[in-house]
């Protein structure tokens, strides 16, 4: 099994700045992608950003050149970095991973953008 735990989620202003970051544990050696998602009231649950193993990132279209995806490897720890964020960025964001025959959740961390 493996454990995720975000942390970093908050209130922020508009054009404001958050780093989001998302532990693994338990047998976090069996991960090999780990991505975030996001919810917002009354939506469907969306991908904002993903990292492979390797390092390869993949970002939805609207977080392109705002957000940033990283991961340390030795920390099993994924990172999301948000810039100039938008009150339409206001969601409950979820850390996932994924081993080859498992996939994961965290609990989820709330991310409200005034404006």
């Amino acid at each position: 099994q493996v454990q995720l735990v975000e942390s970093g989620g908050g209130l922020v202003q508009a054009g404001g700045s958050l780093r989001l970051s998302c532990a693994a544990s338990g047998r976090s050696f069996s991960i090999n992608n780990m991505g975030w998602y996001r919810q917002a009231p009354g939506k469907q649950r969306e991908l904002v950003a993903a990292i492979t193993s390797g390092g390869s990132t993949n970002y939805a279209d609207s977080e392109k050149g705002r957000f940033t995806i990283s991961r340390d490897g030795a920390k099993n720890t994924v990172y999301l970095q948000m810039n100039s964020l938008k009150p339409e960025d206001t969601a409950v964001y979820y850390c996932n991973a994924h081993s080859v025959y498992y996939e994961y959740w965290g609990q989820g961390t709330q991310v409200t953008v005034s404006s």
